[in-house]
């Protein structure tokens, strides 16, 4: 995998521009909000439930045999972009303290709900893994 970052383009904080591979195996995954084990949104605003969302991708991409280090995009669901941003450091420390310092091609966008009404961001992406 190589993550491409040209220096044509502003420097990319918490994403890469363009992520190239060569992979075996594709695995993708399907959004996951800030759900518990339990099915339950988890209480504690847009910085909880990103940081069980991510979670609940990596169980996923796990449980397919991948790691953080093989996600190569995901793509970030929100119902309010401008909190996403107010918290963009603290989701940030979990990015890194749950997936490490290597980031996927991202996007995130800003849409007017979301299939559980109580979630307030939801991951969805993809792995490739040798």
């Amino acid at each position: 995998m190589e993550r491409i970052n040209p220096p044509g383009l502003a420097r990319p904080s918490g994403f890469s521009h363009a992520i190239s591979v060569s992979a075996d195996r594709l695995v993708f995954l399907a959004g996951q909000t800030g759900h518990d084990a339990g099915g339950r949104i988890v209480p504690g605003g847009v910085v909880a439930q990103f940081d069980q969302a991510l979670r609940n991708v990596l169980v996923a991409l796990a449980a397919a045999g991948g790691q953080a280090a093989d996600l190569v995009s995901m793509t970030i669901y929100v119902v309010n972009i401008d909190d996403y941003r107010a918290h963009s450091k603290e989701i940030g420390a979990v990015w890194r303290r749950l997936a490490g310092m290597d980031y996927p091609a991202m996007a995130a966008v800003e849409v007017s709900r979301l299939w559980d009404p109580a979630a307030v961001v939801e991951l969805q992406g993809f792995a490739a893994m040798r």
